[in-house]
């Protein structure tokens, strides 16, 4: 079967029957990547034994998939519209099967560090174009529905990353990790192959010079991040200050294009550039709250290792019950209620949490863990889906990119604030939980602004398609 056999683009949606092996190919190669943003972390500590590599030297497995990710992300959402999410989602996805395939036979940690980088890239072409994707998929009156079995997707995925890295490693040694990787890539690509329709194509080129530039602003930012975390602190700052420098060169040469690589046609409408902002909030107390649990249950709380794990499992899986509810309901109520809705269940969990006593039973960490879970996806997947509707289905692809960009810029902005507070005071994990509260409450308040103007209904005011 060749490439044009495939389903065509369709003004509003798929019908069932080839929508759901298209968003089947999707969700398989999704969760593929999201479980691998998490699956290294637990076996680091295996990994640098085998390779007789230091710790430090280690981390690098980590950033340089995080890494590849965040500077690619806008470039491979730009290069969707001009020569189709399809050949992106596909192209991506292959880079990543065959870079897992590297990381399986890496010697070395800088070997496993460049194979991890490239799968970063591979991971960034299946993130980039995935909203872009959803939405040509589904019917405009069944976005909210699609967004929320996305991020159930990723909440599984969530769940399961850890837990998959545990069992193989007690069973295999750690090239396995990545060697799954094959057989699940090989059946995404090939559903996606026959099922995921094409789009039309925005013409033009991308542009090189702004490619350049973001590059070296969100490379930058998030290198010097992580050296505020880890050291040299002062190299850190410089690194981010220069990719201050850059983010704005970008913007001046964004200003004046008809179609930019940061999007700033979308940013000037206000529901899109209110529910960006409601993003990066939320995110930010999300990854707060991932940093400081751990610390706070054992370190507070005297709860052990794996006490404390299967604990925060209650957080992705109230995710994972409140995304698909909150996705059908943002198809027929305003996204900034149900939103602020979330957020404030969000930062009352936080709030609760961050006040537990020593002796907290195991049900009131339990039913907190819960409230914030249930909160952070009763604001997700209506936040997104007024994102992906709320632009011309033409830019949808630069609105998905934006959309995976806001929730990474969230969590390392997080991170830096949580290491920040760990590195000011014994009493870090506290304060970081107490500052996710405040994040939410912002993010709360953001959402609640979108009411303004807003049409009674779910739907966001009409754009050309």
């Amino acid at each position: 079967m060749n490439s044009a056999q495939h389903p065509s683009f369709a003004v509003d949606g798929l019908p069932t029957k080839e929508r759901n092996w298209a968003v089947a190919g999707i969700w398989l190669a999704l969760l593929m990547a999201v479980v691998d943003s998490s699956i290294a972390n637990v076996a680091l500590p295996t990994i640098a034994r085998d390779l007789q590599a230091p710790a430090v030297q280690s981390i690098w497995i980590v950033n340089a998939y995080n890494l590849a990710i965040v500077v690619s992300l806008l470039p491979l959402a730009a290069l969707g519209e001009i020569i189709t999410f399809r050949r992106i989602f596909l192209s991506g996805l292959l880079l990543f099967v065959l870079a897992s395939v590297g990381c399986c036979f890496a010697h070395s940690v800088p070997e496993l560090a460049l194979a991890r980088a490239v799968q970063g890239f591979g991971a960034a072409g299946v993130m980039a174009v995935n909203g872009a994707l959803v939405r040509t998929i589904f019917p405009a009156a069944q976005l909210g529905r699609g967004v929320g079995l996305n991020a159930l997707v990723i909440s599984i995925a969530s769940v399961i990353g850890p837990s998959l890295a545990s069992g193989i490693l007690a069973n295999a040694s750690w090239p396995w990790l990545f060697a799954v990787n094959v057989p699940t890539g090989a059946a995404a690509l090939l559903v996606g192959f026959f099922a995921l329709p094409s789009s039309p194509k925005s013409g033009g080129r991308l542009d090189r010079a702004s490619t350049l530039l973001n590059v070296a602003a969100y490379g930058l930012i998030f290198a010097g991040l992580d050296m505020l975390i880890r050291g040299p602190r002062f190299a850190g700052a410089g690194a981010i200050l220069a990719g201050f420098l850059a983010g704005w060169q970008l913007v001046r040469r964004s200003l004046p294009q008809a179609r930019p690589l940061i999007p700033i046609d979308l940013l000037r409408v206000r529901v899109f550039a209110l529910s960006i902002g409601t993003s990066v909030a939320s995110f930010t107390a999300q990854m707060l709250a991932f940093v400081a649990v751990p610390f706070f249950f054992q370190m507070v709380m005297h709860r052990s290792q794996v006490q404390t794990g299967l604990l925060f499992t209650a957080w992705p899986l109230a995710t994972g019950v409140a995304a698909p509810l909150a996705g059908r309901l943002a198809d027929r109520h305003p996204a900034g209620l149900l939103g602020g809705f979330g957020l404030a269940m969000l930062s009352f969990g936080l709030v609760m949490l961050a006040s537990l006593p020593a002796d907290g039973s195991t049900v009131s960490i339990l039913w907190r863990l819960a409230a914030c879970g249930f909160g952070f996806g009763f604001f997700q997947s209506p936040n997104n889906r007024i994102l992906l509707g709320s632009v011309p289905k033409s830019r949808a692809g630069a609105a998905g990119g934006m959309l995976a960009t806001a929730r990474l810029t969230g969590q390392s902005i997080g991170a830096a604030f949580a290491a920040m507070l760990f590195a000011i005071t014994a009493h870090g994990a506290a304060f970081s939980l107490w500052l996710g509260a405040a994040m939410a409450a912002i993010g709360c308040m953001v959402s609640l602004s979108r009411m303004t103007g807003a049409p009674a209904s779910g739907k966001p005011a009409a754009a050309p398609l």
